[in-house]
């Protein structure tokens, strides 16, 4: 059976490659010497610290959240999850454009080089009960069961060498029940089998993130409450106020999953509402990210003060959060920013910087300082 033999020696090859990677992988820690702090033993090998700076860089205005997340982190650092379970699952809650799905992309940049490494499931698109195939497969009998076919990406799942693999099931509150009860399987033993049988997935090398919007209103409501009179004469400490926050969401939680659900859950986050004191902050980190999209035309683009505190102004929006102000980018600074590209820049092969000003309340943009050209 030569095809067989090939298959083994293939698959031996593979096993003794694991190994040598593992074995050259395997730190600083030399057999047979005591081993300094922080340096325990670990199959994973990643800086928590360089991950959680450049996750912060990115996340602004929930510093609760983070905290968490670097718990989270340093659980899976040490290598003491429970190993017959994803890693950790979590849920992330709170209005949108607050930085829920943001924060796992991020993530996911600073983990595996790539904001898109990892494995995304857009709960919207399995709202109706027949679309639960798509993520536990077409059971027996029906087109596609023997091929086990799911939207899921097994790769990213299981993550790479040394680092854990990230799944997102976004707005979770929208999928029907079928694909929610799927779902319990895979927070109690990390493990999913599609309905045919044919193939089984494996979360337990996995972060599982899940995002939902439920309680935004009433969220917005108790906000609202607390900036009108009485609320602004008897504050709350930042104890209570959260603890408030915990019981109104465990309410709206309880409302649409059955308490076995949540009780698989191991941590939940309320994401607060986008303050004004943070969107200049916001507004520079836009910037950054429209500069890194720059780069292969080599340009490299400054807001004066004025744009900056103009964008900021018009793009602040509690109801819509960080979107709001990513369309007063788009609309006030990349539209007029491409007619420029297009039409009075002319690049001389070096780094370009250009500076976006206002004038009569239009962003405009010329080269450098010296100001020699400038947008019509």
């Amino acid at each position: 059976m030569p095809f067989l033999n090939d298959m083994l020696d293939d698959s031996g090859r593979r096993r003794l490659e694991r190994e040598r990677l593992d074995a050259e992988n395997a730190g600083s820690i030399i057999p047979g010497q005591a081993p300094g702090p922080g340096s325990i033993e670990s199959r994973y090998r990643f800086d928590v610290g360089g991950i959680m700076a450049a996750v912060r860089g990115e996340i602004l205005g929930q510093d609760e959240a983070l905290d968490a997340l670097e718990r989270i982190l340093r659980i899976v650092r040490a290598d003491i999850a429970d190993p017959r379970r994803p890693l950790h699952t979590a849920l992330f809650l709170g209005p949108t454009g607050v930085g829920k799905t943001e924060l796992v992309r991020a993530l996911a940049r600073a983990l595996h080089g790539d904001a898109d490494a990892f494995c995304r499931v857009d709960m919207n698109t399995l709202s109706q009960e027949h679309y639960a195939a798509a993520l536990t497969g077409a059971p027996p009998g029906y087109v596609g069961s023997k091929e086990g076919t799911t939207i899921l990406n097994q790769e990213l799942i299981e993550g790479s060498l040394g680092k854990p693999g990230i799944v997102l099931f976004d707005e979770l509150e929208k999928a029907s029940d079928e694909v929610v009860q799927a779902l319990l399987n895979v927070f109690d033993n990390g493990m999913l089998t599609v309905a045919s049988g044919e193939r089984t997935y494996s979360f337990r090398n996995a972060l599982v993130f899940m995002t939902s919007n439920l309680g935004a209103r009433r969220l917005q409501a108790f906000e609202e409450r607390r900036r009108r009179l009485p609320g602004r004469l008897f504050p709350m400490t930042p104890a209570r106020r959260r603890q408030r926050l915990n019981r109104m969401m465990e309410r709206e939680l309880l409302r649409r999953f059955t308490p076995e659900f949540i009780n698989r859950i191991d941590t939940v986050t309320v994401f607060n509402w986008i303050r004004g004191a943070v969107v200049e902050e916001l507004v520079d980190l836009e910037t950054r990210r429209l500069n890194r999209r720059l780069l292969k035309h080599d340009v490299e683009l400054q807001l004066a003060p004025g744009v900056r505190r103009h964008i900021a102004r018009k793009g602040f929006d509690r109801k819509y959060g960080a979107r709001s102000l990513r369309r007063a980018m788009r609309h006030d600074v990349e539209a007029p920013l491409a007619h420029f590209l297009l039409t009075d820049f002319h690049g001389v092969g070096d780094r370009q910087t250009l500076e976006a000003y206002l004038e009569g309340g239009v962003v405009r943009f010329r080269i450098g300082a010296d100001h020699s050209s400038t947008a019509p």
